[in-house]
């Protein structure tokens, strides 16, 4: 009885699957823009949860997400989201010394002078997370397939996929900024602190990112004990160590996510020395699941909206 049900289930998620990868192709087609944010919204947290969001009773993470998406309007996101002016912006709150210095801003992929860039280097679009292009060397470095990457990155919507709605007043650019690397294997851990009203209450890490298995995300409480779920991707089998710095991380992110619902705050720590990485309104855009499905409900606790 049991396979049976455990059949049922894998079924079902595979049916899932299929229905949000064909929906996922009809917001590509453009169709869903003529849906207004509240709809399409809840028309997607419906396809991709197999629920009803109902924005006068909220309990989860992800759904409160949404929320903050259509109703937590703060002017400053715009520049906050930004990743080149974020860095303008970080620094004058937590000082310039935590960050990554950046080598010139350029507006498309034919004003990249790459014969200026050092040996190594990274490139990004400043308003998606995908378009990242590292060069460890210059000479093997493959000039052409980096611009088409960059080029698609400047042409991504951020917008339109999850109506983040930041996004629509940020414009488009590509950085360049000097290349970080913690150690020989050139896993550069991301430590994502999570900031509910302006108190960070929990972190993960971001690990394995070039490993044969893939990407790990991994959670932390406060005192760095592992917690017990997994949000959309697999957890890493392997213990991290807790950053050097981690209780400083702790201190700039809250001086950050002061007076905010919900922010998520980046730092990067490279060879004993504190790094900002980005600012993050709304992780997976709230589309990804927690398992157990009770920590959607137990983060979403955590943050204060007025419903």
């Amino acid at each position: 009885m049991a396979k049976l049900q455990t059949l049922k289930k894998l079924i079902q998620e595979d049916k899932r699957q299929l229905f949000i990868a064909i929906y996922n192709n009809i917001v590509h087609t453009g169709i869903t823009n003529l849906l207004s944010d509240r709809v399409y919204l809840k028309l997607t947290y419906r396809i991709r949860f197999g629920k009803k969001l109902c924005f006068e009773h909220l309990e989860t993470f992800n759904e409160k997400l949404q929320w903050l998406k259509l109703y937590d309007h703060n002017p400053n996101y715009i520049k906050m989201v930004d990743k080149i002016n974020a860095k303008d912006y970080v620094a004058r709150i937590i000082g310039k010394e935590y960050i990554i210095p950046t080598i010139g801003v350029y507006n498309s992929v034919e004003e990249i002078n790459f014969e200026n860039l050092p040996n190594q280097f990274v490139l990004k679009c400043n308003h998606d997370s995908g378009s990242v292009v590292i060069c460890r060397d210059k000479e093997q470095f493959d000039k052409e397939k980096a611009k088409k990457k960059l080029e698609k990155g400047l042409k991504t919507d951020a917008f339109f996929w999850g109506r983040e709605w930041p996004y629509k007043y940020v414009k488009r650019k590509i950085f360049a900024e000097k290349y970080m690397e913690d150690d020989k294997a050139g896993d550069l851990k991301d430590y994502k602190l999570m900031c509910f009203g302006g108190k960070v209450k929990c972190s993960f890490v971001v690990s394995e990112r070039f490993s044969v298995e893939g990407l790990k995300v991994t959670f932390y409480d406060i005192d760095w004990k592992v917690m017990p779920f997994e949000r959309h991707y697999p957890r890493s089998k392997y213990p991290i160590p807790k950053p050097l710095n981690y209780q400083k991380m702790i201190e700039l992110a809250e001086k950050l996510a002061n007076d905010i619902p919900f922010i998520r705050v980046d730092f990067y720590e490279i060879k004993g020395k504190l790094y900002f990485g980005e600012l993050t309104f709304y992780p997976g855009s709230g589309w990804e699941e927690f398992t157990p499905f009770e920590w959607d409900k137990i983060l979403g606790s955590w943050i204060s909206i007025p419903i």
